[in-house]
């Protein structure tokens, strides 16, 4: 039987990937969802778009836009650097691509301008880095940048009474829409874990990967997760996003 593994935002922690990739029971014929944000943070983020590449030509794998990713592409495309971009991470992203020749880049270039803002499984499950904010669902979005950066419908999520049921009038119409929702993009070290967190039908699994947290991968039928150490202690004398 086939499973579906969903990772959480990487930020150029390839060591992390690495061990989660060891430490969870993945085989060749598996699914492996990634949530966005491949790169910024620390020091190994083209290495991270590489090793993601050559995965997905060996297994199958889902790979989502963040907004990182975006950035970085845009970099790549024209060399524009996006000031907050340089600030929150993609700085060790330009430094990360030291040595890697101009065809390389080229690749990976091609690889994320490749990359859905969201997608579907046969068991009607939804993976998106950040949200949506259209009540008829993800295709009728009118800003797509709300693929990569909204954050209301996690929030949206949290705020939800406990008691109401999917088939109560008040219940929010952009959840009934799918069985499950899978994001990152909102570290739970916001709220105070570095687990992944479940509010309703929605799974945040951005454990904090960019900051003091780990990575974090799971297993989507029976919620079973594994997680990296934490990432200074994966970088030491790097820093991360961490200010």
């Amino acid at each position: 039987m086939q499973r579906t593994y969903i990772i959480g935002d990487i930020h150029g922690g390839l060591r992390a990937l690495r061990q989660v990739l060891e430490r969870a029971p993945v085989k060749k014929k598996d699914r492996l969802v990634f949530l966005g944000d491949l790169v910024d943070g620390w020091s190994e983020s083209a290495q991270v778009v590489d090793y993601v590449m050559e995965l997905s030509r060996r297994q199958p794998c889902l790979v989502i836009k963040g907004n990182h990713d975006e950035w970085c592409e845009d970099w790549l495309r024209d060399g524009h650097a996006d000031p907050q971009w340089l600030l929150s991470g993609g700085m060790e992203t330009v430094n990360s691509y030291a040595g890697f020749s101009q065809q390389a880049k080229q690749a990976q270039l091609a690889f994320l301008e490749g990359l859905n803002y969201f997608e579907t499984d046969e068991a009607h499950r939804l993976f998106v880095h950040a949200g949506f904010t259209s009540m008829h669902g993800p295709g009728h979005e009118f800003h797509s940048s709300n693929f990569s950066w909204d954050r209301t419908l996690w929030e949206m999520a949290l705020a939800m009474d406990k008691s109401l049921l999917p088939d109560s009038p008040f219940y929010p119409r952009r959840l009934k829409l799918y069985s499950e929702i899978y994001i990152g993009h909102t570290p739970t070290l916001n709220y105070g874990t570095d687990q992944p967190m479940q509010a309703a039908n929605v799974w945040n699994i951005d454990t904090g990967a960019a900051f003091k947290g780990r990575l974090t991968i799971m297993d989507c039928a029976t919620k079973e997760y594994w997680q990296s150490d934490p990432l200074p202690s994966l970088y030491p004398g790097e820093r991360g996003r961490n200010k």
